[in-house]
């Protein structure tokens, strides 16, 4: 045959399935037929001989998968980079691969040892040679791609493949002549689909159902308008006829057994090479230092799980394990990402973790200038409730007003960078804000082992406790309770209207009389059905003590708010003897200062509920200044919302029947909150009866 395009292939001597190193081997260990594997090779080596030359490589003993030339390198023009194979299973097929090419006369070049990168099984050229797919995400590392846009003077496109099944590139994806693309787009994350559709036009991307792409429909070879695979289904053939393709269909059902088909037991090893193509690659790499107890707390699997699960790669460069128990430990690591959008989202989050850049690293934060009121410009960094630092003109600055999404604006008073947390409402033109990562750090606090273990009542770590253990969390909350009031502190509650209809008015009333709130966050229903159950015994037309509906107890909440509303506040209403017990009554006689909130659904309102919603918030914030410990009972959207102002450090205890609702506050990752999944009624009853255990030398005073 005379075809400029020569492929390389190795006989399967000695080809099994002997060990496991992906899905497809698991219960194939020696279930492969020789006879028929040799068979079904020489069939795939009799087609390409009639299209193309194919040279041989000598199989090695002791190396089965040898067969699969696919994984000897990645060949352009004259250059090669040789497979660093991932599994200690293939490594030793590398020196065979090595000298073939070098008889040849190729350039070889070789990666790191410890980098993995497994050829052309994982990196495949557009058939048009204009740029390099290559992928990661199980065999190869994304750190090895700009070594091949170097070596190979290539752009390269990063594709993240997340699909075990798929665990090479070639298994899912494969570039056709003319610009076409087959491939299963369920094997790639999200980014590197949008990459693909950003590269190929729709009409030339020909995407394959999951029955396909078992068959092994993508791992086929291609040769001018030829298309040679194992097995494809009806569909699919027409749609490759349609593009102008010749389908020759060649069973390799014996090397399916070890995770192969056609691409995977070949190696194009003459690839045209385009002069105006030229190195370009988008992959980002910075270094990260973690310190703490890394290892006994979690945190250092918590930061990689981090980065793999946002798409990047990472690899530990130090680390230096803390001695002794108290000991702390730390870690440079090098992370990799496949762009700089996706780079900038994983520094924030391993910022969040209390990641730092090594002493050699740090630099200023960048800033941009506001150029509008109450907008911020593009690439913000959006803040945390963790305790921050940023790095202005060469020293660390404290953020002041720290706070969960919001930005932080830098000013000068008398030259020195004043950092304050801001929501984009609240930004002015002629302030900086900072953009990107770099030159922000957060502050973590570190507990040794002894601390986490040993402190009996020190406050539950994060978590969400589930029925079962409510007696527990009880006694512990109760116990911080009495020490933050005995001491001054400040406790602010937020509830929901749940609170009145479970019948713990009554003791959310007792813990206001006896000094252990300082402040009330709620929305109109929860004074509206509070006092609604004060002055007449029901909460929503529901008798409190019988718990049946009674004659006209619905219109009972619009004659409260009318009664409010005719008195002209909650404390004049108090004043005027209309209102004698409840938590609104105890909040107004204890000097207790609360907040309401309305939404587009109240009724009336009540004529302390603030409607506007920014007045509100800054209600709410001015109340939360300075506390130690928020309850927050039974009001989903209130409590997101306070929780959203508050920073690292207020202990936070979220009770709610609904789980989900726990959960989301548990999840914004401050250790000294604790969920309660229980009835409200029945966890302030529990903790009333607690606190009544416990003594102190604390007398309230009763004032108007």
């Amino acid at each position: 045959m005379s075809s400029p395009i020569r492929f390389l292939m190795c006989a399967p001597d000695h080809y099994d399935v002997d060990y496991v190193i992906n899905p497809w081997m698991e219960g194939n260990i020696h279930k492969s037929s020789r006879d028929r594997a040799v068979e079904q090779w020489q069939n795939l080596h009799h087609i390409l001989k009639d299209h193309t030359i194919v040279d041989l490589v000598k199989p090695q003993k002791g190396w089965p998968d040898m067969v699969f030339t696919a994984n000897a390198g990645l060949v352009l023009g004259q250059n090669v980079v040789l497979s660093r194979f991932y599994h200690k299973e293939r490594q030793g097929e590398e020196p065979y691969f090595k000298e073939w090419f070098s008889s040849q006369g190729y350039t070889v070049y070789e990666l790191p040892k410890d980098l993995p990168f497994e050829g052309a099984g994982d990196a495949l050229l557009d058939r048009e040679g204009r740029w390099l797919w290559a992928g990661y995400g199980f065999r190869s590392e994304l750190d090895s791609h700009p070594y091949l846009a170097k070596w190979l003077d290539i752009e390269v496109l990063s594709l993240r493949l997340t699909d075990e099944r798929f665990y090479h590139l070639d298994t899912c994806f494969c570039p056709l002549a003319g610009g076409y693309l087959l491939y299963y787009p369920p094997a790639f994350d999200s980014y590197s689909n949008r990459m693909i559709e950003m590269r190929v036009s729709p009409e030339k991307r020909i995407a394959i159902e999951e029955a396909d792409a078992v068959n092994f429909a993508c791992n086929a070879v291609n040769v001018d308008s030829v298309v040679i695979m194992n097995k494809t289904s009806d569909s699919l053939k027409q749609r490759l006829t349609g593009a102008g393709f010749q389908v020759i269909e060649t069973s390799l059902t014996e090397f399916l057994k070890a995770g192969g088909a056609a691409k995977c037991l070949t190696l194009r090893v003459t690839e045209p090479v385009r002069t105006e193509a030229h190195a370009n690659v988008s992959v980002e790499s910075r270094t990260i230092r973690m310190e703490g107890h890394l290892l006994d707390s979690g945190l250092i699997s918590r930061a990689l799980d981090l980065v793999v699960e946002n798409g990047g790669s990472f690899q530990v460069l130090n680390f230096n394990l803390g001695e002794q128990r108290q000991s702390t430990s730390s870690a440079d690591v090098k992370v990799s990402a496949p762009s700089h959008e996706i780079m900038e989202e994983i520094m924030t989050q391993l910022i969040d973790l209390g990641a730092l850049p090594p002493p050699q690293d740090v630099c200023d934060v960048n800033i941009a200038p506001v150029i509008q009121n109450g907008v911020a410009p593009d690439d913000f960094y959006v803040t945390t409730i963790y305790p921050t630092e940023v790095r202005v003109n060469s020293q660390w600055v404290k953020v002041q007003n720290q706070r969960m999404d919001g930005a932080i604006a830098i000013t000068y008073n008398s030259d020195s960078p004043v950092a304050r947390c801001k929501l984009l409402r609240d930004l002015e033109v002629g302030e900086d804000v900072i953009v990107g990562v770099e030159g922000i750090r957060t502050i973590r606090k570190t507990e040794s082992r002894e601390q986490r273990n040993t402190q009996e009542f020190s406050f539950m770590g994060s978590g969400v406790s589930s029925e079962r253990r409510v007696e527990l969390v009880v006694e512990q909350i109760a116990w911080e309770l009495r020490q933050i009031r005995d001491r001054g502190g400040k406790v602010v509650v937020t509830a929901g209207p749940v609170v009145i209809h479970t019948g713990g008015g009554e003791h959310l009333s007792h813990l206001i009389r006896e000094g252990y709130v300082q402040a009330l966050l709620g929305g109109n229903a929860i004074a509206v059905h509070d006092i609604e159950q004060s002055t007449m015994g029901t909460s929503l037309g529901v008798d409190m003590k019988r718990g049946v509906a009674v004659r006209g107890g619905h219109r009972h909440h619009l004659k409260v708010i009318n009664a409010i509303r005719r008195c002209g506040s909650i404390a004049k209403a108090v004043e005027l003897g209309m209102i004698d017990n409840g938590v609104m009554y105890e909040c107004v006689r204890n000097n207790i200062p609360f907040a309401l909130a309305g939404s587009i659904r109240d009724d009336g309102p009540l004529p302390d509920t603030q409607m506007d919603l920014i007045k509100a918030q800054e209600e709410y914030a001015r109340l939360l200044e300075g506390a130690d410990m928020i309850l927050m009972l039974s009001s989903m959207l209130h409590s997101i919302g306070v929780g959203n102002m508050t920073p690292a450090g207020v202990k936070m205890v979220c009770v709610d029947i609904n789980p989900a609702v726990v959960t989301k506050l548990s999840d914004r990752g401050s250790i000294e909150s604790v969920g309660v999944v229980t009835d409200v009624g029945l966890f302030l009853s529990l903790l009333i009866q607690q606190l009544d255990k416990l003594t102190s030398p604390y007398r309230a005073s009763h004032t108007v």
